[in-house]
């Protein structure tokens, strides 16, 4: 895409004038919680220093303590042009930082943020001056299962499926200078119907600055060929405009542009300028697809024809960085892993994900589920939390194509009791509400893999590896979709007072087999003895639930190892165990369907 520039941690929406802050900054632990009673960002005391992003808890951090540290501090310098100060903000960002951060800047206050996972911005200008600044970032983090953590332990070591803690940045820290009067959000939506790209715009100017002399232009080309260019008033912050996405043939004639799918990534280069005459105020480059995901009965459609979804899950932990990508090429390495084992698609399990792999998610045609970290417990305190930052990662990862399913909530994790408990079902449908209110367009899991309460994909978690077994209780449809069956041996399909109204049915967990190559830790079921065996266990389960014909996708456990978790296709430093070619046959071959 036009737009890409490397490492550029918002990659659909680029500006020019930016400052990566990763690298080196001075550290400190504050186990004592002393630090801002006696103005640490004052006058900093640094024990050490961390390679930012990569948390202390990391080899690649410089520092690779795995015990808790419940508050720790950060320092650097950044260096200021004043020149570029006089028609820009100045606007810090971090990607991601877990749990609460607060920033001083020059020894003053510049705001606080609570949650692990979102990226969130301050507005600096008037903190700064021109040359060095001293930039201080306190992160709280802590073991409270009430907090959204996914896949971190909340003890003081690794049990089964958890896994060592990530506290403070993990994610990129930068910066940009913004003018004063800018495009602060897009949201892009596509409509195959009418073959329009629909836009909404949120503008940052004074009021006074408003009028028909203020105009957004977008400029949209796929291939270098111009699709549309379209021109609109900005007279409120807030701005709509639809851009037509139809392509002039040689002959004169209209047609609908390329659409996007896995095996046609099409992307279209994207525009957006905000002009007063002559003059640009800002200038933001993008790209977008046209894509359409809906349901039909049984069937989930892309762009109006069936799919069927090969996914396999996807954690995003390294070995040495833990949920930090050790690159941006580790990534990419990631996507093209999972293609040439034959997958379509990928369920980021448990985190979300670095917007850089979306953007390669994008790129090369990835079918994406996104999915929130889980609270484990359920309180006031941590529903508030988590639908706060799930909103949050709604709204942040909107525009990304390659994202087809919303999925909130994992195996009832901080709603244990969702079942029989009407006050966690509330919840459950409160999440699915919320984010149709922002996303109508996408299909919602609120609860994967078993007792669903509302959910346009019924999902099913099995890690019987046997397939002779897994077959005898899911064969029968009735019985998988009736409370007869208790996936995972341990929970029914639907809660107390919910039924199944004829949704598309998927596999989403399963597999799971660990191979036995000496290494110490765990898979689902008995590990196989060797590759052979791998390779006939994993062939007999995926054709056992490719022969279902009631269901219209799954997702095999898993791509890589994590940690103590040894059931990856790969293991943790992304070697294959098995030939990918092997695996890429399995999935796509043709599998004879059971009788209804």
């Amino acid at each position: 895409m036009k737009c890409y520039v490397k490492d550029y941690p918002r990659p659909q929406f680029v500006r020019k004038n930016w400052e990566n802050l990763n690298g080196t900054w001075d550290f400190s632990f504050d186990d004592g919680n002393v630090g801002e009673g006696e103005k640490w960002y004052c006058d900093f005391k640094a024990e050490r220093t961390i390679c930012v992003p990569f948390s202390y808890e990391t080899s690649l951090s410089g520092i690779g303590d795995e015990t808790c540290h419940e508050n720790v501090w950060y320092h650097r310098t950044i260096c200021v042009d004043a020149v570029k100060l006089k028609d820009n903000r100045y606007i810090l960002h971090f990607e991601g930082s877990d749990y609460v951060t607060k920033v001083w800047v020059n020894g003053q206050f510049a705001g606080s943020h609570k949650g692990g996972y979102t990226r969130f911005s301050f507005d600096i200008t008037d903190l700064i001056h021109d040359g060095d600044n001293n930039l201080t970032v306190k992160v709280e983090d802590s073991l409270d299962p009430q907090q959204p953590r996914g896949k971190q332990r909340w003890q003081d070591h690794n049990y089964a499926c958890w896994y060592v803690q990530t506290t403070g940045i993990w994610k990129t820290v930068w910066s940009e200078y913004v003018p004063k009067c800018s495009i602060s959000n897009v949201k892009m939506t596509p409509d195959l119907n009418r073959f329009v790209l629909n836009l909404e715009f949120d503008v940052a100017a004074p009021k006074s600055s408003m009028g028909a002399d203020l105009l957004l232009e977008v400029v949209i080309s796929f291939d270098d060929t111009l699709v549309s260019r379209s021109f609109t008033a900005v007279t409120t912050q807030h701005v709509v405009s639809i851009a037509d996405m139809t392509l002039m043939g040689d002959n004169g004639h209209y047609y609908n542009g390329p659409v996007w799918t896995p095996a046609t990534p099409n992307l279209y280069d994207v525009e957006f300028r905000l002009l007063r005459g002559q003059q640009v105020l800002d200038e933001v480059a993008s790209y977008a697809a046209m894509r359409d995901i809906r349901i039909d009965g049984q069937n989930i459609l892309l762009n109006g024809m069936r799919i069927y979804q090969k996914l396999i899950l996807a954690q995003g932990y390294w070995k040495d960085s833990h949920l930090t990508p050790p690159d941006e090429e580790a990534l990419v390495r990631d996507v093209d892993a999972i293609r040439e084992m034959g997958y379509n698609g990928l369920r980021i399990h448990q985190k979300t994900e670095d917007e850089r792999f979306l953007y390669w998610c994008d790129v090369k045609g990835m079918l994406v589920w996104c999915e929130a970290p889980s609270a484990f417990v359920f309180s006031d305190c941590a529903t508030d939390s988590f639908l706060r930052e799930w909103l949050d990662i709604v709204r942040q990862n909107y525009n990304h194509p390659c994202i087809i399913t919303w999925t909130p909530v994992n195996e009832s994790w901080g709603i244990d009791k969702v079942k029989t408990c009407v006050p966690q079902q509330h919840f459950t449908e409160a999440v699915y509400h919320a984010t149709k209110m922002i996303d109508p367009y996408r299909p919602v899991i609120v609860n994967d893999g078993w007792v669903h309460t509302v959910s346009d994909i019924i999902t099913l978690h099995e890690y019987e590896s046997n397939a002779v077994r897994f077959l005898e209780r899911f064969a029968d449809q009735n019985k998988a979709l009736n409370n007869a069956v208790y996936t995972d041996k341990r929970d029914p399909a639907f809660a107390d007072g919910y039924t199944y109204r004829g949704q598309p049915v998927m596999i989403s967990e399963f597999g799971g087999i660990a191979l036995n190559n000496s290494q110490e830790g765990w898979g689902y079921g008995e590990k196989a003895t060797d590759k052979d065996t791998l390779i006939a266990r994993f062939d007999a389960i995926v054709s056992a639930v490719k022969s279902l014909p009631y269901v219209c996708g799954y997702c095999y456990t898993q791509l890589t190892d994590v940690q103590q978790e040894i059931n990856g296709l790969l293991d943790i430093d992304r070697n294959f165990k098995i030939d990918p070619e092997v695996v890429k046959e399995i999935n796509q071959r043709y599998i004879k369907l059971l009788q209804k």
